[in-house]
């Protein structure tokens, strides 16, 4: 699914910053990964790498063969719509907005019909257990909640990798245990590649593959 090879990331400015290392690495095709590490080290701007949402210094990474690094603007928009799902700490909901109008979003670029958007929407939210939630606005619902709306708008469209940025992290141990649940039940049923930054040993545990990153370096744990 993705081959990282010699990726370094370094951010220049009042200081320069080596936020990636020459990293090597591989993630196979329906690989449930977690990735921990100290704040700093390097976690999120990994999963920037992987997500497409910014550019190596220099280096390559290979989606199913395709090299996010060199993919132009447009088609790097167009593999992130199509082929990647992102789940956020902070949930990312537009508040004016219901779950399944939240949900229907993720397929705007995509050019799905208004029609099949709504029944896709509904749909996800149903998968994620949230279907009489449909029409209520972000406010009215959980955190817990909040968090399965915003899977179900990473899967709408059907992705092949699913990213997510600590999604437990604004969540109590019980909310975020039915989380870490939903996912792996995702991960088992629809085969997803799924890459999780963590900084929550217990959630990185339910993990088939564990990763450190620290100091822009990455290893096997």
């Amino acid at each position: 699914m993705y081959q990282l090879k010699n990726v370094t990331k370094t951010y220049t400015g009042k200081r320069t910053v080596h936020a990636l290392r020459s990293v090597d690495l591989e993630i196979g095709d329906g690989e449930l990964v977690a990735i921990q590490g100290p704040t700093g080290g390097g976690k999120s701007t990994l999963l920037q790498m992987l997500g497409g949402l910014d550019r190596p210094t220099s280096g390559s990474v290979l989606l199913a063969g395709d090299d996010l690094a060199k993919l132009s603007d447009g088609a790097l928009t167009s593999a992130r719509a199509e082929r990647i799902g992102f789940v956020f700490q902070h949930y990312n909901l537009i508040p004016t907005l219901t779950a399944a109008e939240n949900v229907a979003t993720a397929m705007v670029p995509l050019h799905v019909k208004a029609e099949k958007r709504t029944r896709r929407a509904l749909e996800a939210l149903a998968s994620v257990g949230l279907a009489e939630r449909a029409d209520h606005l972000p406010g009215e619902l959980s955190g817990g909640q909040q968090q399965r709306v915003a899977i179900a708008r990473a899967l709408v469209k059907e992705p092949r990798v699913l990213l997510a940025d600590e999604p437990t992290g604004n969540l109590d141990e019980a909310t975020r245990d039915e989380i870490v649940e939903l996912l792996e039940g995702l991960w088992k049923e629809e085969g997803l590649t799924i890459v999780m930054v963590t900084h929550d040993t217990a959630v990185a545990r339910r993990a088939q593959r564990r990763l450190r990153i620290a100091k822009g370096t990455v290893t096997e744990r």
